[in-house]
């Protein structure tokens, strides 16, 4: 066994070195969402295991009987040669190393180190599917920029007595509105004292809570709930809280020997005689209702559950509520934690609403390349040095020196300003069939009768682009030079019309000039 000092001293190792690891993530700039969210993760990882030493640390300091031993027997007077203890403890460290011959030094340290470099891991393309922090979300939460209430959305569209059924843009406005006052106040009363609204109520409430644990690591949300459970229990004691009392139910019933009625909470049913509710026991309505009272979610344990004095015990193990308003207290209890938890996100919801707005203006062929674009994953940033030098170097290599605007070579830098001459790329060729386009130095010039550019504007002034036709750059000109070749009878220009063949209705073949010759004398 080690030296209980000795534990503790390393304890204050580990949580010094912890320490300096969580200043370290928390100084790591944040360009970006993603980035923010991994370093929080990773800072509450870090916050966890200080947090599990320095519970360690407190209990070795607590236990004062093995503490006093260990001090006594260090401070106790030696006697001479006598060194049996210091054997004993030489054994013990000989004896665990031969059994552990591969056991690493600083092993701690080395953890530590490929704990802070997991992130560098996840930049690079092969491991971006390992990515811990991205797992968490579904694609709808995109990262943990929007909420996926989707679910929600359609559970609250089938609750009983809603009235009107909400579009998924008017949800999200509806728990906006929980920055005035208590979320879902819209409904109807009889709606929120249902039972599927208590359902409904709290796995919104399950959700809200993982998505703020999930995007806000750092914030004691566990707290704030607990400060929110303090809020619930002065309400309910006040006169506010009758909004959650069934009128139908508020009068106790009272049979004829004056005693109160009892309420079934399976069967979320009043009796008014104990033999009617000793009866109805046995029944299969009321052992299917309880069989599933007991597969539900029990409520969330904590001092605002309804006081003894409230509640009478059943010999059968049923309890009936003396005030009907308590079995309604859970919706109602996680209503206000809910509210709490809508207001803390309130510019996620914001961020939501735009979203779908922006996704129902686009097209189905807009989505998928919205969603290819969000795959491919934008190259990292450059790392900086100890004083940016590297972001320096790198903003030094993109600013080119170029006053004399000469053309990119091959390696993506200036051409020398002597090949710049030798191929007269100072000089300007201007050609109006193509459009006034202008050509810079002869080899390009020439080079562009054989383009696309230049063969499209002679077909759109109906000639042939032609050898006849080359270095001719004016449109007057092309037309005079076509007319000339006309008159000279130089058809072969026109080669193209001749070489296109027609077909008669006897199937003789025809050149188009001789068809249509023919057609003209009617002998076709």
């Amino acid at each position: 066994m080690d030296s209980v000092i000795e534990v503790q001293r390393q304890t204050h190792e580990e949580i010094e070195h912890l320490e300096r690891a969580l200043y370290t993530v928390l100084a790591k700039p944040q360009p970006t969402h993603q980035t923010r969210l991994q370093n929080e993760h990773k800072a509450s990882q870090l916050l966890d295991r200080i947090h599990s030493r320095v519970v360690t640390l407190n209990n070795l300091y607590e236990d004062d009987d093995t503490r006093k031993a260990e001090i006594d027997a260090i401070s106790a007077p030696a006697q001479q040669n006598d060194l049996s203890a210091f054997y004993d403890r030489l054994a013990k460290i000989t004896e665990h190393h031969t059994k552990y011959p591969d056991t690493t030094v600083g092993g701690f340290e080395l953890e530590l180190a490929a704990f802070l470099d997991e992130n560098e891991e996840y930049e690079d393309e092969e491991f971006e599917q390992d990515d811990p922090v991205a797992l968490m979300f579904s694609g709808e939460e995109g990262y943990g920029k929007y909420l996926d209430l989707y679910a929600n959305h359609t559970t609250y569209n089938n609750l009983k007595h809603i009235g009107k059924r909400l579009g998924y843009l008017q949800y999200l406005d509806a728990l906006l509105a929980a920055q005035s006052g208590p979320v879902h106040r819209e409904l109807p009363k009889e709606c929120r004292l249902h039972r599927d609204y208590e359902l409904y109520i709290r796995a919104l409430h399950a959700y809200l809570m993982s998505f703020m644990k999930r995007t806000q690591p750092l914030v004691d949300i566990e707290g704030q709930q607990r400060d929110a459970e303090q809020e619930f229990n002065k309400y309910w004691e006040s006169a506010e809280s009758e909004e959650w009392e069934d009128s139908r139910q508020a009068k106790v019933q009272e049979n004829g020997n004056g005693e109160a009625g009892i309420w079934c909470a399976a069967c979320q049913k009043m009796y008014s005689k104990q033999t009617v509710y000793d009866a109805h026991l046995n029944s299969k309505k009321h052992i299917k209702a309880a069989q599933k009272q007991a597969a539900a979610e029990a409520p969330l344990a904590n001092p605002n559950g309804p006081p003894a004095s409230e509640t009478t015990p059943h010999p059968n193990g049923e309890s009936s509520h003396a005030s009907p308003k308590n079995k309604h207290r859970p919706a109602a209890f996680y209503t206000h934690l809910s509210t709490q938890l809508l207001r803390a996100l309130a510019p996620a919801l914001n961020d939501t609403k735009s979203n779908v707005e922006r996704r129902f203006s686009l097209t189905a062929r807009e989505r998928e390349q919205e969603l290819l674009e969000q795959s491919r994953k934008p190259p990292p940033a450059p790392k900086a040095g100890a004083n940016g030098e590297g972001a320096e170097e790198e903003e030094e290599e993109e600013r080119i020196y170029n006053p004399l605007k000469l053309p990119l070579g091959w390696d993506g830098k200036p051409i020398p300003y002597w090949l710049y001459k030798l191929h007269g790329l100072g000089v300007e060729y201007r050609c109006e069939i193509c459009s006034d386009h202008v050509y810079m130095g002869r080899k390009n010039f020439e080079r562009h009768f054989q383009e696309s550019r230049h063969a499209f504007g002679m077909r759109a002034l109906g000639l042939p682009n032609t050898k006849h036709f080359h270095e001719i750059t004016r449109i007057e000109d092309a037309l005079a030079l076509a007319e000339k070749l006309k008159r000279e009878g130089r058809n072969e220009i026109f080669e193209q019309e001749t070489m296109e063949e027609l077909e008669d209705e006897e199937g003789n073949v025809y050149n188009k000039k001789t068809y249509e010759d023919l057609k003209k004398q009617g002998l076709i």
